[in-house]
């Protein structure tokens, strides 16, 4: 009964927790969100990496810079918000010390300022100092490699290291069944740098420290920094233990409490002595979560910003705080962007550069990808600078008008291509008709496959779409001789803002699309279904080295040229279903496979001369298509990554009925 009190005083604490706890498991599960979206935590990191590197870690963004900057202005201002009302870890944790009480299990307790206490907190610093060195170093969230929370989201599929997450979810779990918030107190690298942040005085004073050094030549690389950083907030933490600079705090009428009960120590996630700091407590684990006030019996402890007046005008403020701060943070997040990469090559002095905005290049979606198009960009002649913005898929480019132009620039950046809907079955059809329509907004190599996608969730019987680089873009439309299809309908098929498309396990994703509709071309035209086919056909080519040995000498030729004497053989398989991604990305590992079997020539996925995909492999004695099919049908492969890394790996393809073999014919 008395903690049923206790909880109903301090409702709002256990209402943001579930409702944060429900929230993300209805994100997760139902909307597919990433589990990271508004963590505070990897902001932090993003941000740490921006201010060293200039960019940031794959798939980060502004939210959650923000997020990050919304926690750390709540602990400099007020105190541990975030880990007494948001953070899942926490509430589990919280949840867990009920259990055990539910259960009559006896605990653990680590008295503070004894020498466990201190070696154990030394555990989270080293932990933070790790985690933001190698984010910032990589340019890749590695705190992912150890994030229970995020390990549980993605249901252990994410970017995990598995023995890293179920090391630090067996903490959560275990160790904080049996000790007050195990995790956080000891080993939360968030917690770390939040209970660092308290001491932001001596922090700032150590920051104009490097600085000063930094005038005097003294450059001081930011490993360094970061170091102190931790050691700082280590040595405050534990031998200083009192952050007295935040005007929020619980308040102890020591007229009124005979400490004599200790309700309040007890109640207390972090097992504090309430009473032993006065009328404010200081104390850097202190998260201002209430349950100490709602514990006491005599009322003698409220939350509020001096030692006398009403403390009931107070009550909620930390949760108010809490829930205003996270709005906050999420509102700026989504109306600012940070650039992913900033880099510019082969400025000269003198050059008077212009800036060009380009959006919608949805291939431009990560730190990699970015850095990918920055390369393509530096064999542009003219160009000078890219900046990225993933989140809104837009690149900004600076480059030279005395040497080129927007839309020479734009010719560059396009990527022309091909997208397969449904294909045409050649035995009832012998020809395909070809239509024409302008559309804008279309420049990235993913806009096609957007389209290809909205016009196949119409039922309509169009088969393949073709780009064309002009202003407007040519976009040629392959459908059935059958088929009439309308200005109209393809001004209303191009201009949906959403792609609607089925997930694996249920339910739709929705991807907003901004194309714009142009026109129609007049006309049409025919072309047999043989040569579409081709055009569409996406295939696959490897030929392999072997060594030819002579009397006297030996060399490295193409093992057509080893074999030129014998007499060469194709094995071929043919399915339809080999045109599927999912086919043509195990095809290198298959080729990789049988590369290093002496007698094999080639590999390739080809239309045969039925017009059906098929793989064909090219080879000659003393190589046989019975041992092909065994290499092919084997349920390991050996891969080869480098000469010095070779792996047995499942097999990435599964072969049912043999193929066939005949004499290869030189074309």
């Amino acid at each position: 009964m008395k903690k049923i009190k206790t909880i109903r005083a301090n409702w709002p604490k256990y209402l943001l927790q579930w409702s944060v706890l429900i929230a993300i498991i209805g994100f997760v599960t139902f909307a597919k969100s990433d589990p990271e979206k508004y963590c505070p935590m990897g902001g932090l990191q993003a941000l740490v990496t921006f201010l060293t590197k200039g960019s940031l870690p794959c798939s980060m963004s502004s939210l959650q810079i923000m997020m990050g900057l919304a926690l750390a202005a709540g602990v400099i201002l007020f105190s541990k918000l975030f880990c007494a009302y948001l953070c899942p870890i926490g509430s589990i944790e919280d949840l867990l010390l009920k259990l055990r009480s539910a259960i009559g299990l006896k605990g653990i307790e680590i008295k503070s300022k004894s020498i466990a206490d201190y070696l154990l907190r030394a555990v989270k610093y080293l932990l933070l100092f790790w985690i933001f060195y190698s984010t910032a170093t990589s340019s890749e969230l590695f705190c992912k490699n150890l994030d229970p929370y995020y390990a549980v989201a993605t249901g252990f599929k994410g970017e995990i290291s598995l023995w890293m997450s179920i090391v630090s979810l067996s903490l959560v779990l275990l160790l904080g069944l049996f000790i007050k918030r195990f995790w956080c107190r000891y080993i939360c690298p968030l917690g770390a740098l939040s209970n660092s942040l308290k001491f932001w005085l001596p922090l700032l004073l150590m920051g104009l420290l490097f600085w000063v050094l930094s005038l005097f030549g003294l450059n001081v690389k930011w490993p360094w920094f970061l170091g102190a950083f931790c050691v700082l907030g280590y040595v405050m933490e534990v031998f200083v233990g009192k952050a007295r600079l935040q005007p929020v705090a619980v308040l102890v009428d020591q007229d009124r409490c005979g400490r004599h009960c200790m309700s309040c120590q007890k109640a207390c996630p972090y097992h504090i002595d309430v009473p032993s700091y006065g009328e404010r407590v200081t104390a850097v684990d202190c998260m201002l979560c209430g349950e100490c006030v709602a514990a006491c019996p005599v009322k003698s402890l409220r939350i509020g910003t001096c030692s006398k007046g009403k403390g009931k005008a107070w009550k909620y403020l930390p949760a108010v705080i809490a829930i205003a701060l996270a709005v906050i943070g999420a509102i700026l997040g989504s109306r600012m962007e940070l650039p992913t990469i900033n880099e510019t090559f082969g400025i000269e002095e003198g050059m008077e550069l212009k800036s060009m905005k380009v959006e919608g290049l949805k291939s431009v979606k990560c730190y990699g990808s970015s850095m990918a198009f920055k390369a393509r960009m530096e064999k542009v002649p003219g160009v000078h600078g890219v900046k990225t913005y993933v989140g809104s898929h837009t690149v900004v480019l600076s480059y030279d008008p005395k040497v080129t132009n927007e839309d020479k620039i734009m010719q560059q950046i396009f990527v022309p291509a091909h997208f397969r809907i449904w294909t045409p079955d050649p035995k009832k059809m012998s020809e395909i008709k070809k239509v024409t329509i302008r559309t804008e907004k279309m420049y990235d190599k993913m806009d096609l496959n957007y389209l290809g996608l909205q016009i196949r969730n119409s039922g309509k019987s169009v088969f393949g779409l073709e780009s064309e680089y002009a202003c407007p873009l040519i976009v040629h439309v392959y459908m059935s001789p059958d088929e009439e299809l309308d200005e109209k309908w393809f001004k209303e098929i191009v201009e949906k803002k959403l792609l609607s498309m089925p997930v694996h396990g249920g339910g739709t994703k929705d991807t907003p699309v901004d194309f714009k509709f142009v026109k129609m071309e007049k006309g049409e035209s025919y072309l047999p279904i043989d040569e579409y086919l081709e055009k569409m056909f996406d295939g696959f080519y490897a030929e392999y080295q072997g060594r030819y040995i002579q009397a006297d000498s030996s060399q490295v030729l193409k093992r057509k040229d080893v074999y030129r004497d014998k007499a060469q053989f194709i094995y071929e398989i043919a399915d339809q279903n080999y045109e599927k991604p999912i086919i043509r990305r195990a095809l290198p590992f298959l080729s990789n496979h049988l590369s290093k079997e002496e007698g094999v020539i080639s590999m390739s996925l080809v239309l045969n001369s039925e017009l059906v995909p098929s793989i064909q492999i090219r080879y000659a004695s003393p190589m046989t298509s019975e041992r092909l099919w065994e290499l092919m049908t084997m349920d390991k492969w050996t891969i080869t990554y480098s000469p010095e890394d070779i792996r047995e790996e499942d097999a990435r393809l599964k072969f049912n009925s043999p193929g066939k073999t005949f004499p290869y014919e030189e074309k």
